[in-house]
């Protein structure tokens, strides 16, 4: 099996010190074609779905693929942007404002790049675009507070996937979750404390995760529990109450059960116990999507207000503000701790050429390697 190598590999070629960012994904368009490719990669991933894979494709392309993307694709026109989808801009936006901040401090041979799990831009292309510009040493951030093996580990199996066919492997390191980190704790309270500032305060503060199935929980998977702390976490640093917030999970797919409460069944009974003013935050999306303007900020407000609510406010993702870019960053220095940043003097690359000059001369006399 041939293995990918570094074209035109030159001694005298800086060394680089490179982060990736990463996210869930995005089709590339929102027509009905785009969406089948994206779902077909998104849904065939066997961290998404734990189901064996003679079934699931004849489920997937029986079932699934024909009726859903049309479907989807609607959606996704109704949210998306000149320049793309929500998640994209997000998300490119978010890498520019950390690539400013930490080539600031540590110079151009620090590289940041983002990259998505699944449709574009893709992970095995931008580790191409990394390593001919000479990243040897990579971190890896995964745009996943709470960890799951649907999300967090898939990422990891795409990134060691595509090491399986490189001849050269950078060093690695992988920030697998950051549930409890105080200063994205304290990023999201700021957030939503200064929406609360600006808009005024209602009754309850409902903050809504991706959901996963129950069975992921029951296999050990520490996504539920994770999810849970980090509201814990805000809750009181928001200085609320039990009753004063709620965790809810949304986006199920499928008929099993997934993690409860259900988003849509606790926002259609809440008028009935009283609660008629909500905020609703999402504390495990770094960036909106279709999933928090179209499914909480569309459909969600829409069953709470039919079943009698009389207040709505949605308090958007942290995407590229400068408090979330403050504590990314911040992350991604402490996991780069004992990495040097290379520095690329010219002198030192030019000892570098001589060195190994010498040494194939004296190994290979008289033959170009």
């Amino acid at each position: 099996m041939p293995y990918k190598g570094t074209a035109d590999f030159r001694h005298d070629h800086p060394e680089k010190t490179g982060v990736l960012i990463t996210n869930l994904g995005t089709p590339d368009a929102p027509t009905t074609s785009a969406l089948r490719r994206y779902l077909g990669e998104f849904l065939w991933d066997p961290r998404v779905v734990e189901v064996p894979r003679p079934i699931w494709w004849l489920i997937l392309h029986g079932i699934i693929l024909r009726l859903r993307p049309s479907r989807s694709a609607k959606a996704y026109a109704g949210v998306w942007q000149p320049e793309g989808s929500p998640l994209l801009i997000h998300t490119a936006r978010q890498a520019e404002a950390i690539r400013k901040q930490l080539q600031a401090k540590h110079g151009n041979n620090l590289l940041v790049g983002f990259a998505m799990r699944y449709g574009n831009p893709g992970i095995p292309k931008v580790l191409d675009e990394m390593q001919e510009q000479g990243v040897r040493r990579l971190l890896v951030l995964p745009l996943y507070p709470q960890y799951s093996a649907s999300t967090s580990a898939s990422t990891f199996d795409a990134i060691a996937h595509n090491f399986t066919r490189r001849r050269w492997l950078p060093d690695l390191r992988f920030v697998s979750h950051y549930p409890d980190y105080p200063p994205y704790i304290e990023a999201m309270a700021s957030h939503i404390q200064a929406h609360w500032d600006k808009h005024g305060r209602n009754q309850k503060l409902i903050l809504s995760y991706h959901g996963v199935p129950l069975k992921y929980l029951e296999r050990g998977d520490p996504y539920h529990c994770e999810c849970h702390k980090t509201s814990r976490l805000l809750a009181e640093r928001l200085g609320l109450g039990k009753d004063e917030y709620l965790t809810t999970f949304q986006s199920r797919f499928g008929r099993e059960e997934w993690l409860q409460p259900y988003t849509d069944e606790t926002l259609k009974a809440l008028p009935q116990k009283g609660v008629t003013s909500i905020d609703v935050f999402c504390p495990g999306f770094s960036a909106d999507c279709l999933e928090t303007i179209e499914e909480i900020d569309e459909e969600n407000r829409e069953y709470f207000m039919e079943a009698g609510g009389e207040g709505f406010s949605y308090i958007s993702a942290l995407n590229a503000t400068p408090g979330h870019i403050d504590a990314l960053t911040q992350l991604i220095e402490e996991n780069l701790q004992g990495w040097q940043v290379p520095r690329n003097e010219p002198e030192e690359l030019a000892e570098r050429v001589r060195l190994a000059e010498e040494q194939r001369q004296a190994q290979y006399p008289g033959r170009e390697l």
